[in-house]
């Protein structure tokens, strides 16, 4: 059996031609491409064959039925055309169907991807490289590494209360996250709220940066202002904990930033409780493991921004394109940076921890709403959330 349909044997078929000599089309004289139906022909008379014979087309001839088919006269007449790819042994047996074609091209590729060598990942385009720039600087522009904005919040205040009736040792009164602190006296427990003001302050300096970096994305102020309310809403507290796992100390399970540093344990003298501080930890402990660049950093956060999921967007099919966008640039990033085999898992690790901090997100609300005073404390805080 000969080569199947479309695909060019230059090595052999009936009549094969010697090794350098230019090949000619059987039906046209033009460049012959290889064999195809059994024939050395030129792709334009293979096609022309598959169509013909795949649609059924009857053709007339206006002539006298013995019209000259050449490169330049071919389409003056199909039915002599037809008629001469017939002529010089083309099958119509070989012609496969739409289905088979499909299913074809499906495992070629598959082939094709299994050949190529590992670690030589396509390079990322010209435009995933802007893109990953433009984030990069917006993101140095607008998160304050050294933490200076945070010398205006109201100093950090870590309290202890005397507890006002001995504890049961079968019904701790102490968080679990508050179980490291093995300093404070037996009768001490800690003032749940003592951080809450600074902590306050700290939320709203983050959401004014996480506003700013958004608004230097051009696909971001090219949306309406009311998605851009919308986007901001849904993804900035999800942003914030992106940013602040950038200064986060897996093995001290501290957050490092400039002359201040936080625990766990600060989340819950500011109000939160266990069931939200543990998972947290936990997501901050994971991500960091993963030894992000900086390039899949800032993606992170455009994917949690660029979300179509969140209510009251008016053109969704544009930020879903949008989210797309910067998931395909990351998956790219990540198959040329990462060598194998840590790299393997890397991207599917991510979108995982990206639905985490969902959920965390969910929670994280809940409970701000439940802090008494916290939103009042914090306009901007209190707007994000509504």
């Amino acid at each position: 059996m000969g080569p199947t349909d479309g695909e060019p044997s230059p090595g052999g078929g009936p009549g094969a031609q010697p090794e350098g000599e230019e090949k000619i089309c059987a039906v046209c004289r033009d460049r012959a491409t290889g064999y195809h139906f059994h024939v050395m022909t030129c792709e334009g008379c293979k096609g022309f064959f598959r169509r013909s014979i795949s649609k059924g087309v009857c053709f007339t001839c206006p002539f006298t039925r013995n019209c000259t088919i050449t490169k330049a006269k071919r389409r003056q007449c199909q039915a002599c055309r037809l008629q001469k790819c017939l002529a010089v042994g083309m099958r119509k047996d070989m012609i496969m169907s739409e289905e088979a074609l499909q299913m074809r091209r499906v495992l070629r590729k598959r082939k094709q991807q299994e050949r190529e060598p590992a670690g030589e990942p396509a390079e990322l385009t010209e435009e995933q490289e802007q893109l990953i720039s433009i984030l990069i600087e917006a993101h140095k522009r607008h998160f304050d590494s050294g933490f200076s904005q945070f010398a205006h919040c109201r100093p950090p205040v870590r309290l202890y209360i005397h507890s006002l009736s001995p504890q049961n040792p079968q019904e701790p009164r102490v968080p679990h996250v508050l179980q490291g602190l093995s300093h404070l006296p037996g009768d001490m427990l800690p003032d749940i709220f003592s951080m809450l003001p600074h902590f306050a302050d700290l939320s709203t300096i983050l959401i004014q940066q996480v506003i700013k970096f958004a608004k230097e994305i051009p696909a971001f102020r090219s949306l309406p202002i009311d998605d851009q309310i919308s986007l901001l809403k849904g993804a900035t507290l999800e942003i914030c904990q992106i940013q602040f796992n950038t200064v986060f100390n897996e093995e001290t399970k501290v957050w490092e930033c400039g002359q201040h540093c936080y625990t766990i344990q600060d989340g819950a003298l500011a109000g939160f409780q266990q069931i939200y501080l543990e998972p947290l930890l936990k997501f901050h402990i994971s991500l960091r493991k993963l030894r992000l660049h900086e390039a899949e950093y800032v993606l992170l956060l455009a994917i949690a921004l660029f979300s179509p999921d969140h209510p009251g967007i008016t053109q969704r099919h544009t930020v879903d394109q949008l989210q797309e966008k910067m998931a395909l640039t990351l998956k790219s990033y990540i198959d040329q940076r990462h060598p194998l085999p840590e790299g393997r898992l890397l991207y599917a690790k991510l979108l995982l921890l990206l639905t985490e901090l969902r959920t965390l997100k969910v929670e994280n609300t809940r409970q701000i709403l439940h802090i008494q005073d916290l939103t009042a404390m914090t306009p901007l805080l209190s707007e994000i959330i509504s």
